[in-house]
């Protein structure tokens, strides 16, 4: 497995592509102006756009990516209605988005446990919601990797100040699905450096300990 990662739009909105030798590929949060994403894939036959949730960071560059792939959209069934809905995914509400966003709905419904098949790869869904209800991390267990969205972030997590947020129930999240992990486990989040689940264990103050 091949993981390219770049931080995309204003927020620095982390966006990954996984591909195989065979030049197929999945996308995990396009994120916003896609523009070094799109140059990546050019060469890549894209499968599936994955979201780990649908805040307005995550899904500005959706529709271009979509348009330049036409590969299927899945995100949990808790934040279908985001995608469409400018209010909900906050590009309404926030002064940086000069366009509400307004997306096209999702093709494939994520729910938790399920194991994805796609590009050669074996991903399963982890619903860690907290930040946002519908917030999902993928496992690949075969590559010790975890694309954690918003949920876990080296040293931090997620916020739980917006509409939809819970403390609570984001530390549970994280708790009882990501620290329960391997170790060497590396973590991907939404934003910032990658770490490692064993790194979060010994050091991240907000579930440090677990």
């Amino acid at each position: 497995m091949k993981l390219w990662m770049q931080p995309l739009g204003p927020l620095q909105t982390n966006g990954y592509v996984l591909s195989n030798e065979k030049g197929e590929g999945i996308i995990i949060d396009p994120g916003m102006q896609p523009q070094a994403m799109l140059n990546y894939i050019q060469d890549l036959n894209i499968v599936a756009i994955l979201l780990t949730h649908a805040h307005f960071d995550h899904i500005g560059g959706l529709e271009e990516v979509r348009q330049a792939t036409r590969a299927p959209v899945y995100i949990h069934d808790l934040e279908a209605e985001w995608l469409t809905d400018p209010y909900k995914n906050g590009s309404a509400r926030w002064p940086m988005v000069t366009a509400p966003i307004q997306c096209r709905p999702r093709d494939e419904a994520l729910q938790d446990g399920h194991l994805l098949h796609l590009a050669g790869l074996s991903l399963k869904v982890l619903h860690t919601p907290g930040h946002s209800p519908g917030s999902v991390s993928f496992y690949i267990e075969e590559h010790k990797t975890l694309i954690a969205g918003d949920t876990l972030f080296a040293g931090s997590i997620g916020r739980t100040d917006l509409p939809g947020g819970d403390h609570e129930t984001l530390i549970s999240a994280i708790k009882h699905k990501l620290l329960v992990l391997p170790g060497d486990t590396r973590v991907y989040p939404g934003h910032g450096p990658d770490t490692t689940i064993e790194d979060e264990k010994r050091y991240n103050p907000f579930v440090g300990g677990a």
